[in-house]
């Protein structure tokens, strides 16, 4: 299940974990203009984690999501391409 909210600076995505239990802690994904933000309660420690991903990393994840293994470089306007 996920929720979207449009924010003044960003669009804030929340994935909440409805699959089978154990629940992962909800997942809060902020898109702004030049960055995307993922945060994660981890509650071993007791505070979120952030990871901090670019534009073009976010491209390349959505990519690798429909890709066979192999080591791949995207070029504007160009489908992704394998590498040797």
């Amino acid at each position: 299940m996920f929720s979207i909210e449009h924010e003044f600076d960003s669009t804030v995505i929340t994935l909440v974990d409805d699959g089978a239990q154990p629940f992962q802690e909800d997942v809060v994904i902020n898109a702004f203009a030049e960055c995307i933000t993922l945060e994660q309660f981890n509650p071993a420690l007791e505070r979120a984690e952030k990871i901090t991903l670019s534009i073009e990393q976010l491209r390349d994840l959505a990519a690798a999501l429909d890709l066979p293994e192999g080591v791949y470089q995207i070029r504007p306007e160009q489908k992704p391409k394998n590498t040797p």
